[in-house]
């Protein structure tokens, strides 16, 4: 074959790829048909829209069995005070949490706007973190049993399978248990030790997870809690055989991606929104 020949093949095996690629695929990192997060008009619109994911993965939270009576709690930073951010009332259970019971906490711990307490273990830990991370925009923590199991023996997560490869290289182990988290320094601690991750494991606690919006930090705590899940019961049944490096990196790349974060949680978003819509009183 003459080299014109060659380069005219070539080309038509590259628009037919493309063509066949235009097909199925969509203009996003991961190959997925994914839309972007939303854009808003006003900080009034934005304000409003965290509010209603967060009273969505609050109620999550109570559909999956995440709630320990009084423990647990998930943040958003208010769009206009990054000073502040919201989180749900203490003594308040999961599964009965509205919009309009959700509190606006300062950088002192005071709620200045809503009619419930803070639950002293969700300021030091939220507020340190969103002090820390301008990036963590939320924050998601809870007491589950997979992760508190996993904490118990003392391993993070090995990249056992594609979802697990999301938090490789990107999650932390906290070792340093001082009783229930009610101390501004301790807050602070974990923070530190947080670093820029998107998970922390916390020994004899529960697990910590952050993201770029409520969606996505709910995500990867839904997947973590998940991962653990399938990481003990694999070494229960025998050895697990973790991915080698490069293949923990090929599934990180797909699995870690924040647009798929953001976006598997519109799908529990429509679950529970559909199935009660009272969460969404003001």
């Amino acid at each position: 074959m003459t080299d014109t020949a060659t380069e005219k093949a070539t080309d038509t095996a590259t628009d037919t790829a493309t063509e066949n690629q235009t097909g199925y695929l969509a203009d996003t990192r991961t190959g997925l048909p994914m839309p972007a997060e939303p854009v808003f008009d006003s900080v009034d619109d934005a304000r409003r829209h965290h509010k209603q994911r967060l009273a969505a993965a609050l109620r999550l939270f109570g559909k999956y069995g995440y709630g320990e009576g009084i423990s647990g709690h998930i943040s958003v930073r208010d769009p206009g005070d990054e000073d502040r951010f919201w989180v749900n009332p203490f003594g308040v259970s999961f599964s009965r949490v509205r919009v309009r019971d959700l509190i606006l906490v300062d950088g002192q711990g005071r709620v200045v706007s809503g009619r419930h307490r803070v639950n002293p273990s969700a300021f030091v830990i939220h507020s340190a973190i969103h002090r820390a991370r301008p990036d963590a925009v939320a924050a998601a923590h809870g007491h589950t049993p997979y992760s508190r199991a996993l904490g118990a023996l003392g391993r993070l997560l090995e990249p056992v399978d594609q979802e697990s490869a999301a938090f490789y290289g990107d999650q932390v182990f906290y070792s340093a248990y001082e009783g229930p988290s009610i101390s501004v320094a301790q807050g602070q601690d974990i923070a530190a030790e947080l670093g820029g991750r998107r998970a922390m494991l916390l020994r004899h606690h529960g697990l910590i997870t952050v993201g770029g919006s409520v969606d996505e930090a709910v995500h990867w705590f839904f997947t973590y809690e998940g991962a653990a899940q399938v990481q003990l019961l694999a070494a229960a049944a025998g050895r697990p055989q973790p991915m080698s490096h490069e293949q923990a990196l090929a599934a990180r790349q797909g699995f870690g991606d924040r647009q798929l974060g953001w976006f598997s949680f519109q799908l529990l978003w429509d679950e529970i929104t559909a199935e009660q819509p009272d969460l969404l009183e003001e």
